[in-house]
């Protein structure tokens, strides 16, 4: 976990969103809405799901799920419902634990169509889809963004160290809720590096192996 102890204060508008965040009563009231209900009782899993418990704070495993992701999807709508989801990439640990209810990274420059950022200046509530294929997981983030463009020392420790990306604003997640999904209908998808490295494994063992049975044939 990034220690941020010797930081700036929080902004005045974090703080006040993180008071707003107090507001809610039970996690999963935050995505089972009385819409959501009413379609689960209408089709059967109400009962199922109103048995169900969500966290809102970050534990040890889900604080080691986040360390190990190297990207995620974020999601934010227009104060009119206009969705849009945008992926954000970056070397594992680039999305960190603040503490048990804040997650922080680096907005990298991309394209500057700053669609993202326009949505959550008029709503901040956002959802992040964190994956692991390689081990078929998924977690589900429901929460508020404050931007951060004016304190560019906060933004500069969100930035991993040798990085070559460039950073003008900060994205601070207050976790609302959160939830892990079982892994049905996640394709198994394993990282070209770890491949490449599995590979080299491989090869250094059969070399060695060639070696070995080439020093027999000669005795």
């Amino acid at each position: 976990m990034t220690n941020f102890t010797n930081l700036t204060p929080w902004p005045v508008g974090l703080r006040r969103v993180a008071v707003m965040m107090e507001t809610f009563v039970r996690p999963a009231d935050v995505a089972f809405t009385p819409a959501v209900r009413a379609v689960q009782a209408r089709k059967g899993s109400r009962d199922f799901c109103a048995r169900l418990e969500m966290g809102d704070r970050v534990d040890e495993r889900l604080s080691a799920f986040i360390a190990e992701r190297d990207s995620f999807y974020l999601g934010s709508a227009s104060s009119d419902g206009q969705p849009y989801i945008q992926h954000r990439g970056g070397p594992a640990g680039f999305l960190h634990v603040i503490d048990d209810r804040t997650l922080a990274f680096a907005d990298f420059r991309g394209n500057r169509q700053f669609i993202s950022t326009g949505n959550f200046s008029e709503n901040p509530k956002a959802f992040i889809f964190l994956m692991d294929y390689a081990h078929r997981r998924r977690v589900k983030l429901w929460g508020r963004v404050h931007i951060v463009d004016d304190d560019p020392a906060l933004i500069q420790r969100l930035v991993p160290q040798g990085y070559r990306a460039h950073a003008d604003q900060a994205m601070i997640f207050e976790i609302a809720a959160w939830d892990a999904n079982c892994a049905q209908h996640i394709p198994q998808k394993i990282a070209a590096s770890d491949v490449t490295a599995a590979l080299a494994a491989r090869d250094s063992r059969i070399a060695k192996l060639e070696a070995e049975l080439a020093a027999l044939r000669l005795t």
